[in-house]
This record gives structure tokens, sequence and C-alpha cells, in this order.
């Protein structure tokens, strides 16, 4: 199978897809990637050819950057996006009680698949929430970052992030780190198991190539059997959980947030800049 979709780069050999994000000039989750990641994985499902899916970025700075910030100053960026999102796969459910994130990074969680993500740059909020939607993650040293900021613009996480970080570390870790908002880096990542493992930044290509290509190597019905009964034994993340994350995401839209996005923006918000030294311009509001 062959996929052409914006802000992806998509390579296929010996059962492994690799998806490169790339979706100038900061990756950011807009309504170029969510549209696109929606329509790859309605593809991806039924390729036989795919057994594993390794996402990577383009970018040497950034895996995803977060949501696009004029979903809270500009509804109708929210709204152009959200009918995009729908138009990637029109036959698929779109469930009523979540959110545009929350469906992409669920339909994402579903794959049969096994999905990795490889973290070369920082990733925070909606980007952190789809990398924590995928099956392994692995981080580079001195180079990786995660966080979930949106405590500090006036809103809450709400891309599946609070099901999702207390799934993968539980109740007392997802509190200090949705609430105190501070980037994580590759090793603290470890120890707090928001990622699989910590590898040097020179290790980090190989590792996950080889850890890819030995899963690839499997017959399809192995990898589906092990897949599923891990689901069956893990955390429980339910669509309930999902749809209570949106109702108390939703409220939190509002003038206010906007007004601080706008001042976020004007000083630097969603430049390279910026993001680079994110939690240090939230710090300043």
């Amino acid at each position: 199978m062959t996929y052409e979709l914006p802000g992806l780069h998509v390579a296929v050999a010996d059962g492994v897809a690799t998806v490169t994000l790339d979706n100038p000039p900061l990756n950011l989750s807009d309504g170029t990637l969510l549209p696109s990641l929606r329509r790859f994985v309605a593809q991806v499902r039924a390729d036989a050819g795919v057994r594993v899916i390794v996402f990577d970025s383009a970018d040497p700075d950034f895996f995803i950057t977060h949501g696009d910030m004029r979903f809270v100053t500009d509804p109708d960026v929210l709204a152009a996006a959200g009918a995009a999102t729908m138009a990637a796969n029109p036959g698929a459910e779109f469930p009523p009680a979540l959110n545009l994130m929350q469906v992409v990074h669920e339909e994402v969680r579903s794959l049969p698949q096994i999905t990795i993500g490889k973290l070369t740059g920082l990733v925070r909020g909606g980007g952190n929430e789809f990398l924590m939607a995928l099956d392994m993650r692995f981080a580079a040293i001195g180079k990786a970052g995660q966080s979930q900021p949106e405590v500090l613009l006036g809103i809450m996480a709400g891309g599946g992030g609070t099901q999702y970080m207390t799934s993968l570390i539980g109740r007392a870790r997802s509190l200090e780190l949705l609430l105190g908002a501070q980037l994580v880096d590759a090793e603290l990542a470890e120890r707090y198991g928001l990622v699989n493992r910590a590898l040097p930044a020179d290790d980090i290509d190989a590792f996950v190539d080889s850890l890819a290509r030995r899963i690839g190597a499997l017959r399809p019905e192995i990898i589906a059997a092990v897949k599923t009964a891990v689901n069956a034994a893990a955390t429980a993340i339910t669509r309930e959980g999902l749809a209570v994350e949106n109702e108390m995401l939703t409220p939190l839209f509002s003038a206010d947030a906007a007004a601080l996005a706008h001042k976020l923006l004007a000083a630097g918000m969603q430049t390279r800049e910026g993001e680079r030294n994110l939690e240090a311009l939230l710090a300043r509001f």
C-alpha cells in the first residue's frame, strides 16, 4: 500500500512502517497533522504488510510541539480541523462525548499493529498525549523532553492525557506532572515510566530499528495475541474516563483562556525560539 499524506512521510520495509512527522514549521498537532494521522490509521489498520509502526520526526528540535493554540483563540480554526479530521475517515465512529484529539489518539491506540515512538526532541501537550497513546516510547538522553503545560495556559490536558498518563505512571506522579507542568527529561521519564527506556542519542536509532524489525518478523497472529492479552491485563482506559476529561476541559476554553493564548502567541509561543524555551516563556505569565 502507498501512503501519500500531508505532514507525514511513510516508508515500509520488512513489516515495519516508519512514519516521519514532517509538518513545518513546528510539527504542530493541527488541521494538517490530525487529519493525516487519522487517514493513515484508517489505511494501515488493514495493511497486512505492516506489523510494527515507528513514529519519529523530521524536525531535530520537536517531535510534536503541542496542539495548535489557534484551537483556543479561533473557533473557526478548530471547527475546520474537526471537519477535516472527520472527513479523513468518514465511515468511522466519531463519539460525540469525545473531542478531536481524543478520537485520533484512541484510534491510534486501538491499532492491531505495535506502535513505537522515537523521541529525540521536545514534545508537549497534545503531542505528548499522542506519544502516550503509543504502545512503546524510547527517549534520547540529552535531547528528549516531555511536558503537559496546559494548566499554565488556563486549560488542562484534554487529548487523553489525564487517562493515558495515569495508566502509565500512576495517580500521584500524574498529578505532579499535570499540575506542576515541568519539562521531564529522558532519564526522569524512564524512572517514572513515561518511556520504556532512556537511551544515548547515538544509540537510539539502532536500538529502535532492531526492536521494530524483530517484532516485524513475527507472524501477525502472534503479535495480535500478545497485544490483546496484555491489553486485557493493563489498567483500563475507558471511553467514560475520556468523556469526563473532555467534560472538564470544555468549560476551560473561556474568554480568559483565549486572551492568555493571544498574549502567549504575541510573546513568541509557536515560534522556534519560544518553543525551545517554552517553560521560561510561560513562567512570565
